[in-house]
């Protein structure tokens, strides 16, 4: 095992695929001599030439548009989305060309690309550089959506998008960046957990907290301060936002009775209503107290001094836990 940041483990991940495949290739702004906004493509260019590390115009539409027809013709592409605000104008290619190619061509034609998008705030940028477009995606069929969290995720779960025979856009916690954490630089893919499959990383009784990204740690802050008042919270990882481990969340939610869910994105049709719809679809018989979600504000995102109030903290998280574990909470007032 080696300790890396999530950036590091993210070009580990890279290189290894690569290595590997020679018909894995990525692209973007600065990716090649700069080595990305972000280092993430540090050093490939002297490893693997500029042929295999592609510095592309700012166009982001143009972008994607060559790595579709580069997956139709056999190369496995990664594309790198400078920053989270950046992928509307490749929107159309996105919604209407990489999702629908394999649907349209009844099976012949598969798009294996990976989109890779730094994504969501807490580093004190404005908008365009800290949004959470995952529900775009979600929404839109044949796309594959995942977020990592961590840095061992961040090397397998790119190098399994990389290798999937789907179109993936992938998110990546860019204030999650330099936390580090162990990553076994020699497991083998295979061996992994799914890229579609949740992970229960704390386990609990008293209530749910489903979550994803760098709020997978915001949610284990909050179950270890519950815990000192008695409380046991589960907190489940989604991994992947499309499709949805429901298996793995509707146990937890009908062991429990209760279910937290949260993100940094805007509330209104969010990830957090599907899941909340859809659980209380599987079990509602089980369900103790309404679902709560906690998201980021339905507004533009705001200016850097002002995104603390923005992303959902702590507070915010344990103040829902007491809303569906019927304790004085924001909504009832400090006693009842």
């Amino acid at each position: 095992m080696t300790q890396l940041t999530m950036g590091k483990a993210l070009t580990a991940g890279l290189r290894h695929a690569m290595a590997d495949d020679d018909r894995v290739l990525v692209m973007g702004e600065d990716i090649g001599r700069l080595g990305g906004v972000f280092r993430i493509t540090d050093g490939l260019l002297d490893e693997f030439g500029p042929k295999r590390v592609v510095d592309t115009p700012l166009a982001e539409s143009g972008i994607v548009g060559t790595a579709v027809g580069l997956a139709m013709r056999g190369f496995r592409p990664v594309v790198e989305i400078q920053f989270d605000g950046f992928v509307y104008p490749a929107f159309d290619q996105i919604v209407c060309q990489v999702a629908k190619l394999h649907y349209r061509t009844q099976g012949r034609v598969t798009v294996p690309l990976t989109i890779r998008i730094p994504w969501a705030g807490g580093v004190g940028a404005a908008e365009h550089h800290s949004e959470s477009p995952e529900a775009y995606f979600v929404h839109t069929a044949g796309l594959r959506v995942v977020a990592v969290s961590n840095p061992q995720d961040a090397y397998t779960v790119l190098q399994q998008a990389i290798a999937c025979d789907d179109p993936v856009v992938f998110f990546e916690p860019k204030r999650l960046y330099h936390t580090k954490g162990e990553v076994d630089l020699d497991a083998d893919i295979a061996d992994a957990a799914p890229m579609g499959l949740a992970r229960v990383v704390r386990p609990g009784t008293d209530a749910t907290i489903v979550t994803y990204g760098a709020q997978v740690t915001t949610a284990l802050d909050a179950a270890q301060a519950a815990e000192d008042e008695g409380i046991s919270l589960e907190v489940i990882d989604l991994r992947s936002l499309s499709p949805v481990d429901y298996r793995t969340v509707s146990a937890s939610v009908r062991k429990t009775g209760r279910l937290v869910v949260t993100h940094e994105a805007g509330g209104e049709a969010g990830v957090a209503a599907e899941i909340i719809a859809s659980v209380t679809e599987q079990c509602f018989h089980y369900l103790e107290a309404a679902p709560a979600r906690v998201t980021g504000l339905d507004i533009p995102y705001p200016p850097a001094k002002l995104e603390k109030h923005h992303i959902p903290d702590l507070d915010r998280v344990l103040d829902a836990v007491d809303r569906v574990l019927d304790r004085p909470n924001s909504l009832t007032g400090v006693e009842l």
